[in-house]
């Protein structure tokens, strides 16, 4: 077993590493417990000084007993260049309160056609099919067996980040 002094030497050694590490970082992008701002204190460290920025979401959701981790970053860089319009369709897909409604209960925990006609304010069953066509074709929606549907774990926290971006 190592003396006191030892270990002591040791402790005194990582805190001189850890004091080292931080002593790079810049006052703005420290990280305290108590700050709101902790992933973007994270995410700023790990950015380039001379780089136009980024944007990260990131999250953990459970639902029942389904648990989705997910996170996502891009440059600003790359977001600028992007062709945006490509994404009209994703979007659209989600302008309708009717498929908003269809992906909360999906989520929640209804996954047939048959749970989700019963619902009120759907429509017929030919306009429940075709909202559903239009979530799968956007890849909101994924068809987990005949009537049933999921939407794909890589699409849970970015929808629900769509959703957080959209309150005001």
């Amino acid at each position: 077993m190592a003396s006191v002094e030892e270990r002591l030497a040791a402790l005194e050694a990582q805190v001189a590493r850890l004091v080292g590490d931080r002593a790079g970082a810049h006052p703005e992008t420290e990280v305290t417990p108590e700050d709101v701002f902790w992933a973007l204190g994270g995410l700023k460290r790990r950015l380039p000084a001379d780089g136009a920025g980024a944007v990260l979401y990131t999250g953990t959701v459970r639902t029942g007993d389904r648990n989705y981790d997910w996170q996502y970053g891009a440059t600003v860089d790359d977001l600028l260049d992007d062709d945006w319009s490509a994404q009209a369709g994703t979007l659209t897909a989600l302008a309708h309160p009717v498929r908003l409604r269809l992906l909360r209960e999906i989520l929640g925990g209804r996954h047939g056609t048959a749970e989700l006609a019963d619902l009120d304010g759907l429509g017929t069953t030919g306009q429940l099919h075709h909202h559903l066509r239009q979530l799968a074709a956007a890849g909101w929606l994924r068809s987990s067996a005949r009537g049933r549907y999921d939407i794909p774990p890589e699409r849970v926290v970015p929808l629900l980040a769509i959703l957080t971006a959209a309150r005001r």
